[in-house]
């Protein structure tokens, strides 16, 4: 009993793998480049995640809540901003193998990599938008 137990344990991270699940970890914060406005940043935020398909289905004090529909799955992040940094978190999702157990959370791997190039685009349109304010 107590070796069925054991190789159950051992046997669920590689069913993780296996289906595709990854840890879900919110990025770090994203440094906002020096004489931009809340509104500056905002828009430079706007008009980086619509480039892959997120919506911004709300906005309202610092805050963007942005959804991206990829046929059956939707992921939804809040984007919390200032003139000073940027932090995304997730805030649900659907049809994402979204699970959480002994403090950890697991998301589809794919989930990781849309907010790794909603990062990435987030901050070359900063940088494009201090560009401009040259």
């Amino acid at each position: 009993m107590a070796r069925t137990r054991l190789l159950s344990l051992l046997l669920i991270p590689i069913a993780f793998v296996l289906l595709g699940a990854a840890a879900l970890v919110d990025p770090p914060p994203i440094t906002v480049p020096a004489k931009l406005s809340a509104k500056d940043v905002s828009k430079a935020i706007r008009s980086a995640i619509v480039q892959r398909g997120w919506v911004v289905a709300k906005e309202e004090n610092g805050v963007i809540d942005a959804v991206l529909d990829v046929r059956a799955h939707e992921a939804k992040v809040a984007i919390k901003y200032d003139p000073k940094q940027i932090q995304i978190t997730y805030s649900g999702s659907t049809n994402l193998d979204y699970d959480e157990k002994g403090g950890t959370r697991h998301i589809h791997k794919k989930y990781n990599q849309w907010i790794d190039n909603m990062v990435g685009d987030i901050q070359r349109s900063l940088q494009a938008e201090a560009i401009s304010h040259e």
